[in-house]
């Protein structure tokens, strides 16, 4: 059975990853207002039920590896080694975002985004939900002894890092001084007494 159960998750992962895929390049060859749910399960050679299976609305098309996204960063928390130091692990993933969105080919997506309402509200919320995901992580820590509002803080300063550093002439460098006030925040927040 398990073979089976294998095979299947295999099959439907590959299946997102062609809707995906071809609901980008339909956006990019014709404009992200111009192609519909319609046109990419045609291209795609899926049903439109399928396509709605996998994500959630048109905008989802663009933001695929959202919730994969979102795992990470509550994983890098929940993940680490006792004692292991927060802030280097948050920035670590928080660095691969960055390169993956500043990787050869990345510009015409964040040009059709920016150009798109629905899609600049869409990153906004899911920005939003992002950290509140990683704040709930950060809370539930028991290890972790700074206030509910100061998790909440610092992983809204983690969240915006990405796209702060995705803008900025040298990412890399922008990811390092970022995270160097996050950091300093962190410590500031010190321990505090949980109610």
């Amino acid at each position: 059975m398990t073979v089976q159960s294998g095979r299947r998750e295999r099959k439907k992962a590959a299946t997102r990853q062609k809707i995906a895929d071809t609901a980008l390049r339909l956006f990019l060859e014709r404009g992200y207002d111009a192609v519909g749910i319609r046109d990419v399960a045609a291209e795609a050679d899926v049903a439109v039920t399928t396509v709605f299976s996998h994500f959630a609305s048109k905008e989802a098309l663009v933001f695929e590896q959202d919730a994969d996204f979102e795992q990470r960063l509550a994983q890098a928390v929940t993940g680490r080694a006792p004692h292991e130091p927060l802030i280097p692990v948050l920035r670590h993933e928080i660095q691969a975002l960055v390169r993956h969105c500043t990787a050869d080919g990345a510009a015409p997506i964040w040009r059709m985004i920016d150009a798109s309402p629905a899609l600049r509200e869409y990153e906004e919320s899911m920005r939003l939900r992002h950290a509140e995901s990683l704040a709930t992580a950060l809370d539930a820590d028991p290890g972790l002894p700074q206030s509910t509002t100061a998790c909440r803080t610092v992983a809204r300063f983690v969240i915006d890092a990405y796209s702060l550093a995705r803008e900025a002439a040298d990412p890399e460098a922008a990811v390092d001084e970022i995270f160097r006030m996050i950091d300093a925040a962190w410590k500031v927040t010190g321990p505090s007494q949980r109610a």
